[in-house]
């Protein structure tokens, strides 16, 4: 249908939403068929995508007229410009987990959870009213999120390890297939948790599965003989 000469409106439907175009685009068909080639382009990138990246892939005249078509389709969505579909949590995070993990993502380094807290309620998200317990308990809760220090918390895709400050010096040592001075075990523990250095020197020290075998080197202990 014609608003006028130049406008043709676009209907809404299960996977459209009401708008208008600019006839010389095209009629309310061709929108359509834009706005659907731009789904199909985002399907088939398969991970959320930034308007500029997105315009690369597609042959609209500019970013603004693919943010445009985009935002006429119910099946996409955005946050920060970057679009996916819109049963992607990057996008459209519908609750305080994929909230959560969106800020972290975004971040890009670990926080505390009482930061995430803050950075929750200073959002652009539709419901941002969640306690800080709340924020802490997902935390806690989903397989996404390591405890990497006291109340800081890193997404599990970092390559962060879970366990505690003992378990992942032995990992570090079972790795490393030799023994290895203390400073070179901090380092690489480090890369892991977010602890004080004495913390891992303690553990060296005071738990038996670790034995010195030479000034401030250490390896794995034996397991003792049953």
């Amino acid at each position: 249908a014609e608003l006028s000469p130049k406008l043709t409106s676009i209907s809404e439907n299960d996977n459209y939403f009401q708008g208008v175009g600019i006839v010389e685009n095209g009629d309310e068909k061709k929108v359509r068929a834009q706005v659907d080639e731009i789904v199909k382009t985002i399907k088939k990138h398969g991970e959320p995508i930034d308007v500029e990246t997105l315009h690369g892939m597609l042959t609209q005249e500019s970013p603004s007229q693919v943010r445009a078509l985009a935002s006429l389709s119910k099946l996409l969505a955005s946050l920060k410009d970057v679009w996916g579909l819109v049963k992607w949590p990057t996008v459209n995070p519908k609750n305080i987990r994929d909230k959560i993990y969106v800020i972290l993502a975004d971040n890009g380094k670990p926080m505390h959870f009482s930061d995430i807290a803050g950075r929750i309620k200073d959002s652009d998200f539709k419901r941002k009213d969640v306690t800080t317990q709340a924020i802490h308990n997902e935390l806690i809760k989903d397989k996404r999120f390591v405890l990497i220090g006291r109340g800081i918390y890193a997404l599990d895709s970092w390559g962060y390890s879970k366990g505690t400050v003992s378990d992942i010096i032995t990992k570090v040592l079972k790795k490393a297939g030799e023994p290895l001075h203390r400073d070179e075990i901090v380092k690489r523990v480090l890369k892991s948790r977010q602890v004080k250095e004495t913390t891992i020197l303690l553990n060296l020290q005071s738990k038996s599965e670790f034995k010195r075998v030479a000034k401030a080197t250490y390896t794995l202990a034996e397991p003792a003989a049953k």
